[in-house]
């Protein structure tokens, strides 16, 4: 899937498996990170990266028939969460409003991540969404000093919080 990478994993999931399943392989692909590569990873990425799973598998679960590929992938001080899945129809933004009950789950992600994209792939479209693996030294959580992931992901398309 990420050939050029050095660090990634991937997973093919039928829809059947509970979103749980998505989360320990992201847990446990940041522990390899750490332990057996070396690179720091705050406990603010993990949980953001865990959240970011969560939000963009429950959608391909939900709106997506079949079966979805989830990728993690570490490249230039972020680690990279790519859903593909069945449905070419991109994600919808709502717009924010405190009232409405649910469907805040892409408003989530697209504010926890660095850089966002969404892009037709195949007979589906593919959700990728980068978080930064350490937090500034300052305690400012959205600083990263060794890279800020709004450069090119690693599918080749410009970053930016920008769905399309």
């Amino acid at each position: 899937m990420w050939t050029h990478r050095s660090i990634s994993v991937s997973a093919a999931f039928e829809g059947t498996e509970r979103v749980a399943a998505a989360r320990a392989l992201a847990r446990s692909f940041l522990a390899d990170v750490q332990d057996k590569h070396g690179l720091a990873v705050s406990v603010r990425a993990l949980e953001t990266v865990e959240l970011v799973v969560s939000e963009l598998v429950t959608n391909a679960r939900k709106y997506a028939p079949g079966p979805y590929l989830l990728g993690l992938g570490v490249q230039d001080g972020c680690v990279e969460v790519s859903v593909w899945d069945s449905s070419p129809t991109p994600p919808a933004v709502l717009t924010p409003d405190p009232y409405r009950v649910g469907q805040h789950g892409l408003e989530i992600v697209i504010a926890a991540a660095r850089t966002f994209r969404v892009r037709p792939e195949g007979a589906g479209k593919r959700v990728t969404a980068a978080i930064a693996l350490a937090d500034d030294p300052a305690g400012d959580p959205d600083v990263d000093p060794a890279h800020d992931c709004a450069g090119d992901l690693a599918d080749g398309t410009p970053g930016g919080p920008a769905a399309g």
